[in-house]
């Protein structure tokens, strides 16, 4: 393919996209760690003049993957997926700890965190297995080995302990039904998770005269020639049942103290309002200074670098996790509506660009892209604005770090790549 044939064929809105959201992030990065004191912009000893580096890292990285040939990308997935392995193995006798998890190696010049390389070589391997002609995801081996790809490097990462990394991982089981996996299983999953949250907060008696209520409505409106076998049904009560029974004691013996306390504020547990108070002032502290900040900052916001509550450091950690913050308080409701905006454009253009793939691999390469994209943006807004619980994970783009943008460029670009290489052009 020519040069000129391959810069036609490049997405240049998502391209376009990427760049804007970057830009916007160092640009809040800046905002939130600025000093009058060190005004320079390339002092790489700042948290924005690390970042502007590191865009500077990943633009060259842009340019190394699209004079790479596209099918290396398939051919090696396995190596780099067993690399990425080995690394994230590596950290428990040579990994730094910060903050409590030991998630990185200290390189020195800056640290690397593997589980950002792992996401994408996870989806890589996830997608050259599923897109082998001998897989199919109704067989029980072959679900079983795709749940594993997924779950080993999920499982090394929240043993470190990052619990909010590992989460992310759960989000490419949506290319497995993509794929084919009977839907059943997503209800499942839907409906534990919807009795764990439902035991904590009403009870696990509610839980099972709810369950009971939707087994009765469901015989009651069921059609009388359609026959069902009552066994499903009696499996489903005793699931339910068994799963209610044991929330309180993976509550109370698995979960840690600073867990519980998410989803004590979360979910209103605490009825005393003075320890509910206190919890909200501790582990609440972060998600009720950013909303107070985004709140602050109105229709069109205070400017740049007038955001008092970012100038007073009211936000722990607003370079990274809570970059949202910055944006709402100093660009107002329209900057966090272009910041929400770009991020649903970007996620609709992939799935237009990976349902145009003729090539199996690219496609489900490119529904991970878009699942731990969406998972990423989706936790962090909601997180920001307390709608979710906080588990720490970054803005795609937009947080401060450098495993992060790399590990997201790398993500997206080699997707790019392997759509401006596809066999006939679509749409």
């Amino acid at each position: 393919m020519s040069g000129n044939t391959f810069l036609k064929r490049i997405d240049w809105l998502s391209i376009f996209i990427y760049l804007a959201l970057t830009i916007i992030g160092w640009v809040s990065i800046y905002s939130s760690t600025f000093s009058e004191s060190n005004p320079s912009i390339l002092d790489f000893g700042t948290f924005y003049g690390k970042q502007a580096f590191f865009i500077g890292v990943s633009i060259l990285t842009v340019v190394f993957i699209f004079a790479t040939e596209a099918n290396l990308f398939e051919r090696f997935s396995g190596i780099i997926y067993a690399c990425s392995i080995v690394l994230l193995v590596g950290l428990f006798p040579f990994g730094k700890t910060i903050a409590g998890a030991t998630s990185w190696y200290n390189l020195g010049f800056f640290n690397l965190q593997p589980s950002e390389i792992a996401k994408v070589a996870t989806t890589l391997a996830l997608a050259k297995y599923l897109s082998d002609i001998q897989t199919d995801l109704k067989k029980q081996k072959d679900k079983l080995y795709a749940f594993g790809i997924l779950i080993i490097p999920a499982i090394l990462i929240v043993l470190q302990p990052d619990p909010g990394s590992g989460v992310v991982f759960l989000a490419l089981t949506f290319v497995l039904f993509r794929e084919g996996l009977p839907l059943y299983y997503l209800a499942i999953g839907l409906v534990m998770l919807l009795i764990f949250v439902a035991t904590l907060k009403f009870g696990t008696i509610w839980v099972v005269i709810a369950v009971s209520i939707l087994i009765a409505l469901f015989y009651l409106t069921k059609k009388e020639r359609v026959k069902i076998s009552p066994l499903p049904i009696i499996l489903f009560f005793i699931a339910s049942v068994t799963i209610s029974l044991s929330v309180r004691f993976v509550f109370d013996s698995v979960l840690k103290q600073h867990h519980r306390d998410r989803f004590n504020l979360w979910l209103r547990l605490e009825k005393d309002p003075k320890k509910l108070e206190d919890i909200r002032k501790t582990i609440g502290y972060n998600t009720y200074q950013s909303e107070k900040a985004i709140e602050s900052g109105g229709f069109t916001g205070k400017g740049f670098l007038q955001g008092t509550r970012t100038k007073g450091d009211f936000v722990p950690e607003q370079h990274s996790d809570y970059i949202f913050t910055t944006v709402g308080e100093e660009w107002g409701f329209l900057g966090t509506a272009t910041v929400v905006l770009l991020f649903s454009v970007l996620l609709l253009r992939l799935v237009y660009i990976a349902e145009r793939q003729k090539n199996a691999f690219s496609r489900i390469y490119g529904y991970g892209v878009i699942s731990i994209l969406f998972i990423h943006y989706l936790i962090n807004i909601g997180m920001v604005i307390g709608l979710v619980p906080t588990i720490g994970i970054p803005l795609p783009f937009m947080s401060y770090g450098g495993s992060g943008l790399l590990g997201f460029t790398l993500l997206l670009f080699i997707f790019l790549k392997l759509d401006a290489n596809r066999l006939k052009e679509w749409g």
